[in-house]
């Protein structure tokens, strides 16, 4: 199974940036579809980016325009920029991962290692 350490969450006024990491080992980025989802507090944990083995990406309508899914993959770390942030971006940040080249998945049980969390609270 893939560790996975999540870091740069953080507090922020509306319109303003974070970039959260997520350090991965015990398999390369290159064989498998990283994702992020956030959980806000009384809702279900939902997708927010993705990006496969070979590159592909994927983004939410929320999500789309304003994040940006990335990788390094001599750290073996997946990042996603966001930016123009809203107070209804505040949630916990999870990265998750699966073995994957070409497809990406959206839903929290197709991933099968999944990081601690970090908290994004956007003010308004």
């Amino acid at each position: 199974q893939v560790q996975l350490v999540e870091s740069g969450g953080g507090s922020v006024q509306g319109g303003g940036s974070l970039r959260l990491s997520c350090a991965a080992s015990g398999r390369p980025l290159s064989t498998m579809t990283m994702a992020w989802f956030r959980q806000a507090p009384g809702k279900e944990r939902e997708f927010v980016t993705a990006i496969s083995g070979r590159g592909f990406t994927r983004y939410s309508d929320s999500a789309k325009g304003r994040f940006t899914i990335s990788r390094d993959n001599a750290k073996n770390t997946v990042y996603v920029e966001m930016n123009t942030l809203k107070p209804e971006d505040t949630a916990v940040y999870y990265c998750a991962a699966r073995p994957g080249y070409d497809t990406i998945w959206a839903g929290t049980s197709d991933y099968d290692s999944w990081g601690q969390g970090t908290q994004v609270t956007v003010s308004s």
